[in-house]
């Protein structure tokens, strides 16, 4: 169902996933500018996927897993390359693409949490059948 609350986070994952491939495209990780943008489209791929199969919990369970790992990833590289930034700063103000990726964690880790919330309780009705 997509009126659940876990819906909603993943709503907000998929929004942050949408941001990150909008403003990382300017992110050079490794002299080449398409490996924030491919990892941001994996985390949107994922995200989309989730947030469709509602019916199926352990998938939906699987998939944001996946996703936290990807995002734990992004987190990673973008840090890296604010570190590396040429102007002589201990971390630069440039760049707010670091915050998506943990927004959106956050977002992947409270979904897991109701998910697990509703198959907990669709076992204890099946119990009492």
């Amino acid at each position: 169902m997509i009126q659940r609350i876990q819906s909603v986070f993943l709503l907000l994952a998929l929004l942050c996933a949408a941001s990150l491939l909008y403003t990382g495209l300017d992110a050079h990780v490794f002299g080449s500018s398409i490996v924030i943008p491919a990892l941001g489209g994996i985390s949107l791929l994922l995200s989309l996927i989730s947030f469709f199969s509602y019916k199926k919990r352990s998938n939906q369970i699987m998939l944001n897993g996946l996703n936290m790992i990807v995002n734990v990833l992004l987190i990673g590289l973008l840090m890296f390359w604010l570190l590396t930034l040429p102007g002589g700063m201990e971390f630069p103000e440039k760049g707010i693409e670091p915050v998506f990726p943990a927004v959106a964690l956050f977002c992947l880790f409270m979904a897991n949490l109701y998910i697990r919330r509703d198959e907990r309780l669709v076992k204890s009705v099946d119990r009492i059948r």
